[in-house]
């Protein structure tokens, strides 16, 4: 049997069966791939953002603890002076009043070395936690400095064993300097500082250090050799790791005599700070990770950071930051600080420790851990383990999870007062040379660049896209448009890479070096293509005839490169003129308006370049697209072609042009190599137009390839990802729904 059917001539084909199954085979097979592919692309969308999700979910997730062990304290039972920890978490240490030294291990509480100092131990210090290096100063008046270390080898069973050691790098003699309550050592390579307090007279001495080259020992030659007298007994002596700050605290009146020693022997009282309000004495003070910040828990349940700044003048200070609640309702006993973190733990008197972290103004957690009161402890160099001793000569062992203490709403898009910093700022700074620098992980600069970035590249791109999308579609000639269309199109076909090397190597400089005839520029196009019409009007007719009709726009084309020589020409008569021979100068001098070679300007200009296609190809074949019958039936009413226009045609194709400006902001929003190669990519909150930014996407770009992998750094990174896909998801969708509002409100014209 066979079927007939008419094909476009209405000519009679008969269609065998086998024809017509092979058709229908072929369009269910066409519906099925594009089913499929329609639903991997939006699996594939889907998988990424869930992705996206489980990378950075663990931010958010709380810290916990958890007791590993207890046992009876290692030694005997004179009181404890000092704790500290291996890298590992294996071993520990443990140095009493009695002078006794003790390693041991964290797991069975079995004693590995034993060392005793031979005399009684007054006070001790934590010189260089990272090195392992302590001191203590028996009571004959010595400064005893060792540092415990650690190897660990892999015998040929392959059971790894951790042998403890201890090195004395200035002899087992210690050096005299006098008995007291409290002691302050900090050791660098060039120099060693010593501080003891002995009631209201605090002894201050300077060494600096000389390294032989033949056998490494080191010589101490003293330049400085000090006795303050204050007017308060001192119950605790601080030298930041720098040595350049001496805090000297008299805990009943909450007292602090806060000393510049930099320049030793000159010394200064810088300040006298009342660290709580009259009649509350302080229970603990002790120096955070890089020595800048001073954590003070006073006796009504405050704890309190301060760090110096420096005035107007140049004259420092110690200014009060922030505030801290204190863990439960008893008094704080001890400050445990982290060793690369601004984080520091907390006990109480009534078995309670929190956990805290600074930079993020946050109280990470608390856990009532112990019945008896605890009274000393150390936290462990990678902040996983904690020792703390109660009052009931047990020592716990507790094992701590807090992965990402760096991260709260607040540390990443409010304003933070980080340590050196005069104010508050929003600052995005995720590395540094050195071990004791304190992240920066505000996103809202990366934010704010990349909404800088994009209103620039929309500023530029919009008029031109749209205004030569409805040019092009309703009033050129089909012939010449049909030589525009392609050619803006391929612009798209250009990678931004090369834009941004263009960008950032040729057009920057030359802004830079033209900006008067840039400006110039925005002033002389749009009078030249209304002066050239005009004139164009008064050429003789036969002149006007001679060209082809709708090419007649081509001609505007050298008046309007005419009109840019000129402009450019104009730049430096006019620049030397009136602005001293360098506008950019003349901004940042006379109007405080500083200028960056690679800038917004720069970035809007390039970039608007990389958007102005996708706009015009999406908003032409709108415009086009608009049925001509529409715009004929209007102008055989009597209407003019702009009225046409306006009235008919673009209120019918405005859901096309939304959707291409929309897909625009989108291309705009996650450009990457051309404000990657184009700006300064500095993270900065800055409207200035003559400023750079870094935004999110190129941010990503630069520091993911350094960043470690599981770290904070490497999160809150994909956490950027996540506020890039989150926030094209709500444009996209918001984009759609205005658009079908549009698309329903003028199908009926």
């Amino acid at each position: 049997m066979t079927r007939a059917v008419e094909d476009s001539n209405s000519a009679t084909v008969i269609a065998s069966p086998q024809l017509m199954r092979w058709r229908y085979l072929k369009d269910r097979f066409a519906t099925v791939g594009v089913s499929i592919g329609g639903v991997s692309v939006i699996f594939a969308v889907v998988l990424i953002f869930f992705y996206l999700l489980w990378v950075v979910v663990p931010l958010f997730k709380p810290a916990h603890m958890s007791l590993r062990t207890a046992f009876e304290v290692p030694g005997s039972s004179a009181p404890s002076l000092l704790y500290a920890a291996e890298e590992q978490g294996e071993l520990g240490l443990r140095l009493n009043a009695q002078g006794e030294l003790r390693i041991f291990d964290l797991v069975t509480g079995q004693i590995r070395l034993a060392h005793d100092f031979g005399h009684r131990i007054s006070a001790v210090s934590k010189v260089d936690p990272a090195a392992g290096e302590l001191a203590a100063l028996d009571d004959s008046g010595r400064v005893h400095l060792f540092r415990h270390k650690y190897r660990l080898a892999y015998p040929q069973n392959g059971e790894r064993t951790n042998t403890p050691r201890l090195e004395f790098p200035h002899g087992h003699d210690g050096i005299a300097i006098g008995t007291g309550q409290s002691l302050a050592v900090r050791e660098t390579d060039d120099r060693l500082s010593i501080a003891v307090a002995d009631g209201r007279t605090v002894h201050l001495r300077r060494y600096d250090k000389t390294v032989s080259f033949l056998d490494d020992s080191v010589e101490l030659d003293e330049v400085a050799d000090l006795e303050l007298q204050l007017p308060l007994p001192i119950d605790l002596v601080l030298i930041d790791p720098l040595q350049e700050w001496l805090y000297a605290f008299n805990f009943e009146k909450a007292t602090l005599y806060f000393y510049n020693i930099l320049r030793l022997p000159t010394l200064e009282l810088t300040q006298t700070v009342e660290l709580a309000p009259r009649g509350v004495r302080l229970r603990a003070a002790s120096l955070l990770a890089g020595g800048i910040s001073l954590i003070v828990a006073s006796e009504d349940g405050e704890i309190t950071q301060w760090f110096p700044l420096r005035d107007a003048e140049g004259a420092y200070s110690l200014q009060r930051v922030r505030d801290f609640r204190r863990p439960g309702e008893d008094a704080v006993v001890a400050l445990l600080p982290e060793q690369r973190r601004r984080g520091f733990m907390v006990l109480d008197a009534g078995g309670m420790a929190g956990v805290y972290y600074a930079t993020s103004e946050r109280r990470v957690m608390q856990e009532h851990l112990s019945d008896a009161a605890y009274r000393i402890g150390t936290v462990a160099p990678r902040a996983d383990i904690m020792l703390l001793e109660n009052t009931s000569g047990q020592l716990q062992v507790v094992e701590l999870h807090n992965e990402h203490p760096e991260v709260s709403w607040k540390a990443l898009w409010g304003k933070i007062w980080y340590e050196s910093y005069p104010e508050p700022t929003y600052t995005w700074q995720s590395s540094a040379a050195n071990n004791d620098f304190e992240p920066k992980f505000s996103l809202s600069p990366l934010a704010f660049g990349t909404l800088k970035a994009a209103f620039y590249a929309m500023l530029f791109a919009v008029p031109l896209a749209i205004a030569g999308a409805i040019y092009t579609a309703y009033f050129m000639s089909p012939g010449m448009r049909q030589l525009v269309k392609p050619t803006v199109e391929v612009m798209e076909a250009l990678p931004t890479v090369i834009l941004g090397f263009l960008a950032g190597l040729w057009l920057a400089p030359f802004i830079e070096n033209y900006l008067a005839g840039v400006f110039l520029l925005l002033l002389f196009l749009p009078l030249t293509m209304p002066v050239s019409g005009w004139l164009w009007s008064k050429v003789p007719g036969a002149l006007r005839l001679s060209v082809p009709d709708g090419w007649a726009p081509a001609l505007l084309v050298l008046p309007l490169l005419a009109a840019s020589a000129l402009a450019l020409l104009l730049s430096q008569p006019l620049e030397q003129a009136f602005f001293g021979g360098s506008l950019p100068m003349w901004l940042d001098n006379e109007m405080g308006i500083s200028y960056d070679q690679r800038n917004s300007l720069v970035v809007g200009l390039a970039m608007g370049f990389a958007v102005i296609p996708t706009i015009f190809s999406i908003a032409e074949d709108a415009v086009f697209s608009v049925p001509k019958q529409l715009s004929q039936g209007s102008l055989a009413l009597g209407a003019t072609p702009w009225q046409t226009l306006v009235r008919v045609v673009l209120p019918t194709a405005s859901p096309g042009i939304f959707s291409g400006l929309m897909i625009g902001l989108g291309r705009a929003v996650g450009e990457t190599m051309i404000v990657l190669m184009a700006t300064g990519n500095t993270p900065i909150m800055d409207f200035n137009i003559f400023e750079g930014f870094r935004t999110l996407s190129a941010n990503i770009a630069v520091e993911m390839p350094e960043s470690e992998v599981g770290s904070t750094h490497f999160r809150i990174l994909f956490l950027a990802g996540l506020v890039l896909f989150l926030f094209t998801f709500v444009v996209n969708t918001m984009a759609e729904v205005v658009r079908q509002r549009l698309r329903m409100k003028y199908s009926n014209l």
